[in-house]
């Protein structure tokens, strides 16, 4: 008799990359997180993992390997556990490539050649793969071989010049997220479904190589080229605005929110609203334009002596009326009780078959006609080899 679990994943929307196999051969989160995202969205996705993957090891769990980060980026997966040193594991996992239509791997490009496991490898034997790669740097670069992970990769994009300045510190912080490894994800997920579009068009796969470094570079530069954007040089990189000390979330009567006037009629108005007409004629705010570059650290400090004048609800009507920028400060212990995170299923409970009760991440898009769903919890280690490897002797996958 079927379980609840997979009658329920039977019911399941299919999701607009049905009939889509991903392999995914990567390993802590970017590769994995690129992978989930595709399993989201309806693909039949394989995860080739070692018996040590480091995204299972973690002090919190209530089953070994079942840490926190691995059930939120394995899910919509099933787990093979393979020893590609092995080469029994070998073989089986060439088997399994041979049937995907995408590989995602991080693995470092000396190793995948000396498994054989390489783009050049492994096209010949399977013309339509897409074959994701991704690592810190550029394959042909003389930092190919750097052990690169998200701080690094921060570092060496420009991320913490930009944090250094902006804050005016000595030795500036990473931004606590592991920005560069979910930038790097998204990044191989449009990559990888712009060259499935060509491979359904032609019957040809390619390889497609996200560099997380140039990646990250390229993300950061969009806004911040600025004067550097020119030749010779209108002006230094940075965008201004962002640049500003003065933005950062204000203090309301009874917290914290992100209040953003941007023009000069949003000044005004936030400042008639907060009981303070006579500033609204500060020549400052009465231009064309705010020149943040020169006044937007003292405006900043002028909007602080008022903002607490107001709650924080009571802020969020006056710019909802007046069309300013407005964002309430979220304290990530509370988000699973917040209304909007409520309704948009973002924290949903769920019950994972060995796991209980837990918090599923929810998928933050839409489709009207092929919507996307979690049809399977992140996996045990291994919990699906058996019925992968019988599905490959049975030639059920097989192209």
């Amino acid at each position: 008799m079927e379980s609840a679990a997979e009658a329920a994943e039977k019911d399941a929307p299919a999701g607009p990359l049905a009939g889509v196999r991903v392999i995914d051969m990567a390993t802590v989160v970017m590769g994995p997180y690129a992978a989930q995202i595709l399993g989201d969205l309806g693909a039949d996705v394989i995860k080739i993992e070692s018996p040590n993957d480091t995204v299972r090891i973690g002090k919190l769990h209530r089953t070994p390997g079942m840490t926190p980060l691995n059930l939120n980026v394995n899910r919509n997966k099933r787990s093979v556990t393979l020893d590609l040193k092995d080469e029994g594991g070998h073989a089986r996992a060439l088997e399994l490539i041979g049937t995907a239509d995408i590989l995602i791997t991080n693995m470092r490009i000396d190793a995948l050649r000396r498994l054989g496991m390489d783009h050049d490898s492994l096209a010949t034997a399977n013309p339509r793969l897409v074959y994701a790669h991704a690592q810190g740097f550029r394959p042909d670069s003389d930092r190919a071989r750097l052990a690169a992970y998200d701080e690094t990769v921060q570092a060496a994009s420009g991320l913490l010049d930009l944090a250094q300045r902006a804050g005016d510190v000595g030795a500036p912080v990473v931004l606590p997220s592991i920005f560069a490894d979910k930038v790097a994800a998204l990044t191989i997920v449009y990559a990888a479904l712009a060259a499935l579009v060509h491979q359904r068009a032609t019957g040809r796969g390619q390889h497609v190589e996200v560099p997380m470094t140039d990646t990250l570079l390229a993300f950061n530069l969009v806004e911040h080229l600025q004067g550097r954007t020119f030749e010779p040089p209108m002006g230094p990189t940075g965008f201004p605005l962002s640049m500003n000390k003065g933005h950062r979330a204000r203090p309301t009567e009874d917290g914290l929110a992100m209040i953003i006037p941007y023009g000069p009629q949003n000044f005004r108005d936030l400042f008639a609203a907060a009981g303070r007409p006579d500033l609204a004629e500060d020549p400052r705010v009465n231009g064309e334009f705010i020149d943040s570059t020169r006044d937007g650290e003292d405006l900043a400090e002028l909007l602080e002596t008022v903002t607490p004048r107001l709650t924080t609800e009571q802020w969020a009507e006056v710019c909802t009326k007046h069309s300013i920028p407005f964002g309430p400060v979220l304290r990530l212990d509370e988000a699973a009780d917040d209304p909007y995170v409520q309704g948009g299923h973002l924290l949903d409970v769920a019950e994972h078959p060995s796991e209980g009760a837990y918090r599923v991440i929810g998928i933050p898009l839409a489709f009207s006609a092929t919507p996307a769903s979690v049809r399977r919890h992140a996996p045990l280690p291994g919990q699906h080899t058996d019925e992968v490897l019988g599905e490959l002797a049975r030639g059920e996958v097989r192209r």
